[in-house]
């Protein structure tokens, strides 16, 4: 536990990742951008580029040809859409265990969501995505949660027969891979987010990275004004894209604070997946305890452990019993819970989406005549059997990289005596 959390009573460090890693570099790189009084990426009395600098990063360690820094992960999504020309008449698959923005970015450019079930990686089930392919299929937004991949050849595979465009969204799994190639580079287009909560942190922005040209050409416009810059950075509108943008295109003074945490991402996710692997062998050992299938555990970026158990209750109790003894983080951190009351990354507690509810008076997308066929879909609980049951018996421990072996010992020590007098051992 670090110092500046108050009462030793809280044994779980805070969850979020980068801010423990925030120091001279992040500070030194916003100074020069003030100093040169030069925030705006585009142009200014000295600018420093650190958004290209970004770009070019993950270029790189992603091999991929287009990258463009964005405000948020939920502009990123938004972005990656606009791209891909989701529109009216389309319908989006994602899984059912995701972030609100996953299906926001969807209903937002006028499509329809069209939910998926999850398997025992808690990520997207690939027969369930076979089966669900329709006419109307569009994209296939597959969301990596909590830290690591599922079975992302196999949904690769479906998506290229079926001629589906495949997004990627790394938003929770930056740094992770599967069989050594980074996640972000499997998709026809990824997105990552750099919020607070994220492996890596500007306290919020986003990334869209692809290899297409035209996708790259599309995301670069619709993140800005609609149209390609040219080398002075100023608007080009002979250029090859000529539509309506957003505007929302990362600061210098978020992409320096970035720049610096990207070169701390391998030694944030190592400490991260060293805790993680501990508190797996450890809790996993539990009698009655399932823990997340993990395919690459190499490959983990390590952000948070998910384990399930026999029934609802054992589970409820447990995150009860170990809470009471200590396994929570601060009053603002989250850190231990049963996953029912994992709030909007669960679909059924999704309300605006249970209810249909429009992004206008109109009530589009689901009032738009292209869209008719959403009446044959449904959003509430009881839709996805396999992620119902899942959820239901299921455990999250976020893993910040401040938590200690030590430290994970003792989580391991509070859930062996709490499953202990729930006679699970």
């Amino acid at each position: 536990m670090t110092s500046d959390q108050g009462s030793d009573a809280f044994l779980l460090p805070y969850e979020w990742p980068g801010s423990y890693f925030i120091g001279e570099e992040e500070i030194d790189a916003v100074s020069k951008v003030l100093l040169a009084r030069s925030p705006y990426r585009f142009y200014g009395h000295d600018v420093q580029h650190y958004a290209d600098r970004v770009e070019d990063y993950f270029r790189q360690r992603l091999n991929r040809k287009h990258a463009v820094l964005v405000t948020s992960g939920t502009t990123a999504l938004s972005t990656a859409m606009l791209a891909a020309d989701v529109g009216p008449g389309d319908e989006v698959l994602l899984p059912g265990y995701m972030w609100v923005a996953c299906i926001s970015a969807v209903v937002r450019c006028g499509a329809i969501p069209r939910l998926v079930d999850i398997d025992d990686t808690y990520t997207m089930d690939p027969d369930d995505l076979e089966s669900k392919i329709n006419r109307h299929t569009k994209a296939v937004l597959l969301v990596h949660m909590s830290g690591a991949c599922g079975s992302v050849e196999r949904i690769v595979e479906i998506c290229r027969r079926h001629g589906v465009l495949l997004i990627e969204d790394v938003a929770q799994a930056n740094g992770a891979s599967f069989q050594g190639k980074p996640l972000g580079s499997f998709g026809d287009i990824a997105i990552y987010s750099f919020q607070y909560n994220k492996n890596i942190t500007a306290g919020e922005g986003g990334l869209v990275v692809s290899d297409d040209d035209l996708l790259g050409a599309k995301a670069w416009a619709y993140h800005d004004v609609g149209y390609s810059r040219n080398a002075a950075g100023r608007v080009d509108m002979g250029g090859p894209i000529q539509t309506w943008g957003q505007c929302v295109h990362m600061s210098e003074v978020s992409a320096a604070v970035l720049y610096a945490q990207t070169q701390k991402l391998d030694q944030i996710t190592a400490a991260m997946r060293a805790r993680n692997h501990q508190l797996y062998r450890g809790i996993g050992s539990i009698p009655g305890a399932a823990p997340r299938r993990v395919i690459d555990p190499n490959g983990d970026s390590g952000p948070f452990v998910l384990i399930s158990w026999p029934s609802f209750e054992i589970a409820k109790t447990l995150v009860e019993h170990t809470r009471a003894n200590g396994v929570k983080p601060g009053p603002s951190g989250v850190g231990n819970i049963h996953m029912v009351d994992w709030g909007l990354h669960i679909y059924y507690n999704n309300v605006s989406l249970i209810e249909k509810r429009g992004v206008n008076s109109a009530g589009r997308p689901w009032s738009d005549p292209l869209n008719a066929f959403h009446t044959e879909i449904d959003y509430h609980k009881g839709l996805l059997p396999q992620m119902d049951d899942l959820i239901d018996r299921s455990i999250l421990i976020t893993v910040p990289p401040a938590l200690t072996e030590a430290g994970a010992n003792q989580i391991i020590d509070i859930y062996r005596e709490a499953a202990h007098s729930l006679g699970l051992s």
